[in-house]
């Protein structure tokens, strides 16, 4: 213990000592030079509301809820389809834009056609929405990336096995961003009975009177189209139409032109100007907004729905001739009509279009689509009952139908799917309509 207080002792003795022997602190240095400057911070909120604001991209937001590219429900009825899911959902979409997915068909090892226009399984899915169109979204977070859109190069018509392509340059060629799902798709022979390849529009053209569907025959060759419910163009026609493609072109006593909508107007100019009611911007809606018509420059007096050289006389003549064409179409059945009906406003977007109310869609039985249907299916299923196989035995035959019918029919769906009753290419729906009729007429329907 000793020891331990005398080693304590002399620690502290020395701990004295030592600092007996600091001296006073001296002056400070001088500041050394300053260090490069470090990269600015963002604010991501400030960033954000550049867009992200009521008059910018909420306002979007808002619209976009109108537009049936919202709450229409074929992204969920076609997810996981690669062929259906390019004009149907967003991720498909912008995957055969970013890979240029060709709209050709290839002919396999077994003799048969495929539409290479399809997207990859992955990708088959996604609901329509910002991304889709505007796909450099969230690049930098600046209003650039509102642009380029996802697709504005020609588009290859898939009904045409990519042979034939629309290009609508002006304004940059927005339009073909539109037109690249609203387009016809394409008709195509049966994969059992035939090679599945696109029907041949210009042969139809070229041979009025050849017999293209013989009842007689039937489900059987040498027919390659067995009609049904759904024998038809699908419902994007407005594309082909607005650019003056895509129609069996019958000769007749209408020449084939275009309208100063083709080449003058964009898609845009009519169905994203300022917004009125629930129409215009981002709702996509066209009808009833005359806004730009009366904006642009086209018009040397103000349009309005009242309006009769450009608005309601070419629209009762289109309508005219629908249903004049319906007439003649109907008229090779057995009794009723073949065209498809519906007086339904709510089920049939082409309600009013023509005095029947024709839908598009040929009156054909089918148990799940159309149970009150006129004639008989040529192909019952093998998934039908027994009882629907009988109800449909009970029907009259479906008639045979000449090149020209068959032609006529597309024409008619082609020209009434297209929605405006001629408004969008005006001069080119005449044609096909009134030279579908002549066409009839000179082969004795």
């Amino acid at each position: 213990m000793k020891n331990l207080i005398k080693l304590l002792s002399l620690l502290t003795v020395a701990g004295m000592i030592l600092t007996s022997c600091e001296g006073p602190m001296g002056p400070a240095g001088k500041d050394g030079a300053d260090g490069a400057a470090g990269a600015n911070g963002k604010d991501a909120n400030e960033t954000c509301k550049e867009c992200h604001n009521p008059t910018t991209v909420d306002a979007v937001a808002v619209q976009f809820e109108f537009s049936k590219h919202s709450y229409g429900e074929a992204a969920f009825e076609e997810a996981g389809n690669t062929g259906c899911t390019p004009c149907h959902t967003q991720e498909a979409f912008r995957y055969v834009c970013a890979n240029n997915i060709p709209a050709t068909f290839t002919l396999g090892s077994n003799g048969k056609y495929s539409n290479n226009y399809a997207t990859i399984d992955t990708k088959a899915l996604g609901e329509i929405g910002c991304f889709t169109c505007h796909s450099n979204l969230h690049t930098t977070f600046q209003g650039t990336d509102f642009s380029p859109l996802t697709w504005t190069a020609a588009v290859s018509m898939t009904m045409w096995k990519g042979n034939k392509s629309i290009n609508l340059t002006q304004d940059g060629g927005m339009s073909n961003l539109c037109v690249k799902c609203h387009q016809p798709r394409p008709l195509t022979t049966s994969t059992s009975l035939s090679n599945g390849d696109v029907v041949d529009y210009a042969g139809l053209a070229s041979s009025p009177t050849a017999v293209f569907y013989d009842n007689v025959v039937g489900n059987a060759a040498p027919n390659k189209v067995i009609p049904s419910y759904r024998t038809h163009v699908h419902y994007g026609t407005v594309g082909a139409v607005y650019a003056g493609q895509g129609g069996v072109q019958f000769t007749g006593s209408q020449t084939y032109a275009n309208s100063t909508h083709t080449t003058a107007a964009s898609c845009q100019d009519c169905h994203m100007a300022t917004i009125t009611g629930r129409a215009g911007g981002h709702t996509f809606t066209a009808e009833g907004n005359f806004k730009s018509c009366n904006t642009t420059g086209c018009h040397s007096s103000p349009i309005t729905s009242s309006s009769t050289t450009f608005w309601t006389v070419p629209r009762a003549e289109i309508k005219a001739l629908l249903s004049s064409l319906a007439t003649k179409i109907n008229s090779v059945g057995s009794g009723p009509k073949i065209l498809h009906t519906d007086a339904s406003s709510e089920s049939n977007l082409w309600y009013g279009h023509t005095t029947e109310n024709y839908d598009g869609y040929l009156d054909i039985y089918d148990p799940s689509s159309n149970p009150a249907g006129a004639y008989r299916n040529p192909a019952p299923a093998n998934s039908w009952t027994q009882p629907q196989k009988d109800a449909n035995a009970l029907l009259p035959i479906f008639p045979t139908l000449k090149n020209v019918v068959m032609g006529s029919m597309i024409n008619f769906q082609f020209c009434l799917r297209e929605y405006s009753l001629g408004i969008h290419n005006y001069k080119y729906t005449k044609a096909l309509l009134q030279n579908s009729i002549d066409a009839l007429t000179a082969a004795g329907i």
